[in-house]
Order: structure tokens, then C-alpha cells, then sequence
């Protein structure tokens, strides 16, 4: 149900007047000729408009995307780059100039998953607006923050505030496939972009409505993600005449062996603090369960806990899941070679040779291991200044809410900027209520008009109070 008109503008109204009073003489337009209300219709027009660029990887065509943002960039004066790291395949950023403070860095991905219109209720690329929801493919991951990071962008520039510090508006590509069209592309081809910048924000955390209930994370660290490909060999021959053993065989048994497997659970700092920031709002046994996972690791409560929420079971564990087989291409023909790629994620103080050690074995010495992709681990540190402004504003705004520092199951570009020493937050400032959760990479995707609504003035407010000459960084 959409928010009432009065309870949907006064955030941004409180907002903007306290751009008012910053706001030095410029010839930009003043602070107080900007009506909030048209800038949070602005978003949810530009949401729409966005959704309904067919930006779905692959092959991912994220040019479409560089010149929507061009052509709003272009009418607002803001200078620009495009850099395509393909044909096709495009990463554009625009910067507002500030004081000599590290750079903060407003980072999305452009790039979509695909999406089978034969499981949507409509059009995956429709980003039509009906019953207070923006539909289409990329509402939730991660369109909507980029528009969310535009609207407050472009009300630094109109309002011409004083900064403290750059702050850089980006979109890339090929986030859903690695990023190496995109952010990977970008700090290895254009490393000069992020000499001065010191922070991002990205996606990866943001706020849950579990009920009545507001549950808020700002994603810290993520699980190490190790691809792998595994690759047995054997006897060809006619499937008629099936030999005792063969590559495939081989391939099924040491699979079984690695599903059977129970990789030893532990809880990280991280972790921890995560699950004893949300037990309170969580149901008995999860809620006593949480605030010492540690002494509740027996293998009966973590079959509970996977069945309960598999999410946070990954988060106690390394895992893999096996996603990929490949055998004969002929039904009749035993193969002299068969594959599997499986998709392990390791927690972050996992150490990846030992890790490979250990699947060597489970696996056996008939099985060759090849690494597809593996990304080093990093944690960012939440005594920082931005931290502490995403957190109170989030309160502020959700009185009655949880906040907690968040390990995310799943990686981001983040880990490319947290190799760069750069502190990296995953939030979005929305609550998306659990029932719409599963439309990422699912079906029928939609985010709220209240939440890009609201999204609009907490993304504001957040970079005003962070980007004020009297913020101190820590």
C-alpha cells in the first residue's frame, strides 16, 4: 500500500531545508527552489524508464544504461565519462568537486539477471507502476539504488552545497557475471579514478520488513567466492557396453562424497555480531540461539537453522553448491570426459590453499581441480564516520528498527575497492518487506513506490550529513 502523500514528503522536506541553511551563494539554482516531492517523482520515473532498458546479462548491452544517465547528466550540466571495456559493454561515472577528504564513491551495477517472461505475471521489462509497486527486472537488484544514488546526486549539484570531499556517481557493467567488464575493468584500466576516494557505498546490505518489524544492515564483509571446475576422464566407448568405471562415474562419486561432506562451522566476529544484533527480533529457539551461536553449532541445530533460513546457515560454514554437469553431447556415447563446476563460498578468514587441500581430499586424487574465479577477503571497519551517519539516520527514520553490521552470503564488486584499501559498506536506504525478497533473481520482481519514495530522502540526508564540511572522518 502506497505511504500517504503528507507521510511520504516530509522526510525529503526536512532534508532540503537543511540544505538551505548550508547552501553557499552559488549560481546554481538555491536550495529552497527545490521541491522535494517532484524529485522523489523524478525517481520513480527515472526508476521506471531504467527497469525498462533491456540491460539483462548477458549479453548485458549496459551502453543503454550510460546513455540514460548521459542524457540526465547532459540536461543537469554535469560533466561525464563512458568507457567501454566492450562493444556494448559500458561504465559511466560523473563527479561532484569537493574539499581535500577521501572521496566517497556511489557505486551500482547497470546489469540485470535474465529474467523468463513465462514466469511473470507481465513483462519483466514492463517497470510499470501499479498498486504502489515499480515492477520489472531490476527493481530490487540494483536499479533501484542507482536511482536512489542519482536523485541525491543530483540535489548536491542543483542545491550547490559545499562539499568536504569528492563524491562520484558510477554505473557498470557486468556485476551478475564477476564484474570484469566492469568495476574489475575499471581499477585495473582506470586506477587513477579511485586514487582520492576512501569510501563507497554499494549494495549488498539495506533494510528487511519482517512483519511489523524493520531490520537493518549495513554489509561489511561477504563470503569468499571460489569457482571451481572439476574434471574426471576415463575409456570412452558405446553405451551399450558400460564399463565398471568411466568419467562419469568417476565425476557422480566424488560429488556424492563432496554433498556429504559437513565443512566445520564456526562464527566469526562479523557473525556474531550480526546474529545478536537481529535475535531480538527472531522467534524462539533462534532468538536465545543467536545471542551465543557459538555454543549452538551440534549438527541437528544446523540442519534446523538451514531449513529455517539457509542464508544465515551459509554464514557458519564454507559451502558449495553444485550447479553445472556436463558429460557425453550423444546419449549413446560414454565420454572420455566429464565436468562439474560447483560455486563455493568461503568464509573470510579462510585460508584458500588450505581450503583447496581440503577438497582434494574429500573429492580424490581421480578428480583435477581447476579455479574458474576466487576473490581475496576483506573487512571493513564500521568506525567510521559514514557508518555511524547511515546508522543514525536509518534510526532516526525507523525508530523501533535493528541495525547491525552484515556479512553477505553472496559477493559484490565491494571486494574489488576493499583490495584497494578503500572502506566499502553494502546498503540501500529501503525496506523491503520479506514476502518481495524472493523476486531477486526471481520472478516478478517490484520494489514499493513508498520505499524508493522514502529511499530518496534517507540516500539525502545520508550524504549531506557525511559530506558536511563538519563531518570528521575517523
Amino acid at each position: 500500500m502506497p505511504l500517504r502523500p503528507d507521510a511520504i514528503r516530509r522526510p525529503a522536506v526536512t532534508v532540503l531545508l537543511a540544505f538551505a541553511l548550508a547552501a553557499p551563494a552559488t549560481g546554481r539554482v538555491a536550495a529552497q527552489d527545490i521541491d522535494p516531492s517532484a524529485l522523489q517523482d523524478e525517481a520513480v520515473r527515472w526508476l521506471q524508464e531504467y527497469i525498462r532498458l533491456d540491460t539483462q546479462n548477458p549479453p548485458g548491452n549496459e551502453i543503454l544504461g550510460a546513455r540514460f544517465f548521459a542524457r540526465i547528466f547532459d540536461a543537469e550540466g554535469i560533466e561525464y565519462e563512458i568507457a567501454e571495456s566492450a562493444p556494448g559493454r559500458a561504465n559511466i561515472w560523473a563527479r561532484l568537486e569537493g574539499g581535500d577528504r577521501p572521496g566517497l564513491l556511489l557505486l551500482h551495477h547497470m546489469d540485470v539477471v535474465p529474467a523468463d517472461a513465462r514466469y511473470w505475471s507481465d513483462d519483466p521489462l514492463s517497470g510499470k507502476l501499479e498498486n504502489g509497486y515499480v515492477w520489472g527486472r531490476g527493481a530490487l537488484d540494483t536499479k533501484t539504488s542507482g536511482i536512489l544514488h542519482l536523485a541525491a546526486f543530483l540535489a548536491l549539484h542543483r542545491a550547490g552545497i559545499r562539499l568536504d570531499r569528492d563524491v562520484i556517481f558510477m554505473a557498470t557493467a557486468d556485476e551478475e557475471a564477476g564484474g570484469f567488464f566492469g568495476a574489475g575493468w575499471l581499477v585495473e584500466n582506470r586506477p587513477e579514478l579511485f586514487e582520492d576516494v576512501g569510501f563507497l557505498l554499494n549494495e549488498g546490505g539495506g533494510g528487511e520488513q519482517v512483519g511489523e518489524e524493520y531490520q537493518f544492515g549495513v554489509e561489511v564483509t561477504q563470503k569468499v567466492p571460489y569457482w571451481l571446475r572439476l574434471r574426471t576422464t576415463g575409456e570412452p566407448g558405446h553405451g551399450s557396453r558400460p564399463r565398471t568405471s568411466s568419467a562419469v562415474t568417476e565425476l557422480v562419486e566424488a560429488l556424492a562424497r563432496l554433498r556429504a561432506h559437513a565443512f566445520t562451522p564456526r562464527v566469526i566476529p562479523a557473525v556474531d555480531a550480526h546474529l545478536r544484533g537481529i535475535a531480538p527480533g527472531q522467534p524462539e529457539p533462534w532468538r536465545t540461539r543467536f545471542r551465543d551461536m557459538g555454543s549452538h553449532l551440534a549438527p541437528d541445530v544446523l540442519r534446523e537453522l538451514q531449513e529455517y533460513d539457509p542464508g544465515l546457515h551459509g554464514l557458519l560454514r564454507n559451502t558449495c553448491s553444485i550447479t553445472r554437469l556436463e558429460g557425453s553431447d550423444k546419449i549413446n556415447v560414454v565420454p572420455p570426459q566429464a565436468t562439474a563446476e560447483i560455486d563455493c563460498r568461503l568464509l573470510p578468514d579462510q585460508d584458500p590453499d588450505a581450503w583447496l587441500e581440503e577438497m582434494a581430499g574429500v573429492l580424490g586424487p581421480e578428480v583435477q581441480i581447476e579455479v574458474i574465479m576466487g576473490f581475496t577477503p576483506a573487512v571493513s571497519s564500521t568506525d567510521t564516520d559514514l557508518y555511524r551517519t547511515i546508522r543514525e539516520v536509518t534510526l532516526e527514520t525507523f525508530p523501533h528498527g535493528s541495525f547491525v553490521p552484515q556479512v553477505q552470503g553472496g559477493f559484490t564488486d565491494s571486494h574489488f575497492f576493499r583490495d584497494l584499501g578503500i572502506v566499502s559498506y553494502g546498503f540501500e536506504a529501503t525496506a523491503t518487506p520479506q514476502a518481495d525478497q524472493g523476486g531477486v533473481h526471481g520472478n516478478d520482481e517490484r520494489v514499493s513506490e513508498e520505499n524508493v519514495r522514502r529511499g530518496v530522502a534517507m540516500t539525502l540526508e545520508i550524504l549531506r550529513r557525511f559530506l558536511s564540511p563538519r563531518s570528521v572522518m575517523q
